[in-house]
């Protein structure tokens, strides 16, 4: 029998639960297999090549395989690969984060984003004193119980079975409007967490009115709120210091993860130093010691550790910034006047090293900001299929909807060859009237 994704797939079916290990992995008819990855390309197991726009879901700023990443964690391996024990490496680690990240002047790692924010909102209430969160429309901040509510419309509902009453009360989910945000405040001295996906929803497919994070930051002061800061995206690749370090509005708590660790399993939390006392094993706080209790079995594992001092010393040079970005910036450029030229409705966006394709009306000056989330991720799954299938067909990968990141490995040869692909797909589109109307 051939080697082939739909075999595997059909094996998945009778051992993974719903055949996959992440239900966005799953795409009709079958979720691709790949058996290896280099640079800014993968192969699948029967040999097809992509340009990878997902890049690890968006970890891997340095590539597939960076030669020093693989170094540290061969050199690592050989030492062991888990001690149940402090090691040297996750110091040198939490340096690097400090020395980069603005807020982080205590770092405490996890086991992945979803802990991250999970964390930070469990220290968050804490230290204020208070069970409510501020959270907004269609931000994402990992699968757990505390963010569930607002991460996909309707904004008003659970996106998931299972889910406490508790937490949906202690929920309180409103557009990023600095305005309602002031309302709201206002009115509900309970709430004492904030929490913002600091590019947008979905890593800025939604982008963020000019403005409102430097607007939120009065407001959580104003309102003594602990503003929580969800980089795990933005962090390390919006500048080698995130958004925070690049637009310096520092927030109280940051959630990190993916580039953080150099692509692997793994996160963390950097805060300020009388917030992340709460988690010193010798401190008491309103009578516990700790007064946040957070354990974790492979937090900073030596593996991990080894990874993200290895990728983190790359990315504080800025060098792995400057060509994702102007790879990325290249890509945007070159696929809006692809729709430009054909005159479909739509428009081509996105910050540092993202992108993200828009097909519909309501662009102002070729903006998407005045749209909104439930418009902007509303285009029909039939576009979205169409765009995101043509390329695969023809060899390109996006991260997810209709939007990709880029790494410092991707070569002008990648960028023409995907706008290549671009143009193709995009004539499929307008032949089946799927787009179309500047």
């Amino acid at each position: 029998m051939a080697v082939s994704s739909e075999n595997f797939y059909d094996r998945a079916r009778g051992s993974l639960a719903g055949g996959v290990s992440h239900q966005s992995r799953y795409v009709a008819p079958y979720p691709k297999y790949v058996e290896r990855a280099q640079g800014s390309r993968k192969w699948e197991v029967d040999g097809k090549e992509y340009i990878d726009y997902a890049m690890g879901s968006a970890s891997l700023l340095l590539g597939h395989a960076n030669p020093d990443v693989v170094r540290a964690l061969t050199e690592q391996a050989s030492k062991g690969t888990f001690f149940a024990d402090s090691h040297p490496l996750e110091v040198d680690w939490a340096e690097l984060i400090q020395s980069l990240i603005p807020c982080a002047e205590r770092v405490r790692f996890v086991g992945s984003g979803t802990e991250a924010t999970m964390l930070a909102i469990r220290i968050a209430r804490a230290y204020s004193g208070k069970n409510k969160i501020l959270r907004f429309e269609g931000h994402y901040h990992g699968w757990h119980e505390f963010v569930d509510l607002g991460m996909a419309a309707p904004y008003d509902q659970p996106s998931s079975l299972g889910i406490l009453p508790g937490t949906i009360e202690a929920t309180v989910v409103v557009p990023p409007d600095a305005t309602r945000v002031a309302e709201v405040l206002e009115g509900d001295s309970e709430i004492g967490t904030i929490i913002c996906e600091v590019s947008g929803a979905n890593y800025g497919s939604v982008p963020l009115p000019y403005g409102f994070l430097g607007a939120l930051r009065q407001l959580a002061d104003q309102h003594n709120a602990v503003l929580i800061f969800d980089e795990v995206i933005t962090g390390f690749r919006w500048s080698p210091g995130g958004l925070q370090a690049r637009d310096e509005i520092i927030p109280d708590l940051t959630s990190m993860a993916k580039i953080v660790t150099g692509g692997l399993p793994g996160g963390a939390v950097g805060g300020k130093e009388e917030i992340m006392r709460l988690l010193d094993p010798t401190h008491e706080y309103k009578g516990k010691k700790p007064g946040v209790v957070h354990k974790g079995t492979f937090n900073g594992s030596p593996l991990v550790s080894a990874s993200g001092v290895a990728a983190l010393t790359q990315v504080k040079t800025g060098e792995p910034n400057r060509l994702a970005d102007a790879a990325a910036e290249r890509l945007r450029n070159g696929m809006g006047e692809i729709i430009e030229h054909h005159q479909v409705a739509g428009a081509v966006y996105g910050e540092a090293s993202t992108f993200h394709v828009y097909f519909g009306d309501g662009i102002v000056d070729g903006s998407v900001t005045e749209l909104g989330a439930e418009k902007i991720r509303g285009v029909s799954p039939e576009i979205i299929f169409a765009l995101r299938n043509g390329l695969r067909e023809r060899g390109v990968d996006l991260m997810s909807h209709m939007s990709g990141v880029t790494s410092m490995a991707h070569t002008d040869k990648d960028i023409d060859q995907t706008l290549e692909a671009f143009e193709d797909t995009l004539r499929g589109m307008i032949s089946d009237q799927l787009v179309g109307g500047a």
